[in-house]
């Protein structure tokens, strides 16, 4: 396993991370997802990502069950917040007051005194952003957190949010987690410059969108058991999965993908790990085989000519 920087901050992590969403209590059975995150730090991964919305909370109170068994120094914990926890108005958001209430419930499920990362999950237009800024500013100071960061933000309200930290003398955000993959690339027009220029990391999910960049789904097929198979998981994907072109695409890959003695997946995850303003890929897996195989993407190096020919089949767009 490689690890880098994020950003400019001095914590390294590992270019595979772990992430929670749609397996801990969906997916996967309790033993199942805890040999899971065991597989994880046998591998070399000290990230481990997760949200106060993922399961209803139960992704957090699962890694409360395992995490006691390591030492708290070797390992990276983010959680998120902002997402509705309950019908109550201040439960919701990123006010300073939903800030504190989360942070302190997300500690008490993962057993923890705290947690590495804190991340925006969304950005709230309901809340002006000096208070959110200062909720995160606060629990930093508190020892509560130990870094922040923002979700699926725009590159402007990134870089407001770190005008007012540079104004004010607050912690300032040290990494963004966007949605990025070689089939939705809009990151790379606006956000990431922004974060590269603000000293922020990038950690980025769904880096297989949804699977589609696995060959699983190639010719139209859906496999039993995958999250194209289960109509409860696959709005984000159904378009994809039902594009022949697309597919046929993927498939053509395989013979990079057969030089450097990977498989689609490995080599799609590689592909992200090429631009030097990613920090980490957050993967998901349901079971420990696939995770062991996603880290096999860690510290490939594609030639040059095989990272133009892989974006060339998928070009980036332009901002959504």
């Amino acid at each position: 396993m490689q690890y880098r920087r994020i950003g400019k901050s001095g914590l390294q992590v590992s270019e595979i991370a772990y992430g929670s969403w749609l397996t801990f209590t969906s997916q996967v059975e309790l033993d199942g997802a805890k040999e899971i995150i065991r597989k994880a730090f046998e591998l070399g991964i000290n990230y481990i990502d997760t949200a106060d919305a993922y399961a209803g909370g139960g992704a957090e109170e699962l890694l409360g069950q395992v995490l006691p068994e390591y030492d708290r120094r070797d390992y990276i914990v983010a959680s998120k917040l902002f997402w509705p926890q309950s019908d109550a108005p201040t439960n919701r958001g990123l006010s300073r007051k939903h800030i504190v209430d989360s942070v302190a419930i997300s500690l008490k499920r993962m057993k923890l005194d705290y947690m590495d990362i804190l991340y925006c999950h969304r950005y709230d237009p309901e809340t002006e952003l000096e208070e959110t800024v200062r909720g995160m500013n606060d629990v930093i100071d508190q020892g509560k957190v130990t870094y922040w960061g923002t979700s699926e933000w725009t590159a402007g309200q990134i870089a407001e949010a770190v005008r007012i930290c540079d104004e004010k003398g607050w912690h300032k955000p040290i990494v963004n987690q966007p949605l990025y993959n070689m089939l939705n690339r809009y990151i790379e027009e606006e956000v990431l410059p922004t974060c590269v220029e603000s000293g922020m990391g990038t950690a980025n999910f769904s880096p297989l969108a949804q699977g589609v960049l696995t060959g699983k789904y190639s010719g139209g097929r859906i496999p039993d058991g995958s999250r194209g198979s289960n109509n409860s998981q696959n709005m984000w994907m159904k378009d994809q999965i039902s594009d022949i072109e697309l597919l046929d695409k993927v498939e053509s890959m395989k013979p990079i993908a057969e030089k450097y003695g990977l498989n689609l997946a490995q080599l799609s995850l590689a592909w992200i790990l090429q631009n030097p303003g990613i920090s980490s890929v957050i993967t998901g897996a349901t079971t420990a085989a696939q995770l062991e195989s996603n880290v096999k993407a860690s510290g490939v190096k594609l030639e040059a000519e095989d990272k133009a020919a892989m974006d060339a089949l998928f070009p980036a767009a332009g901002p959504e």
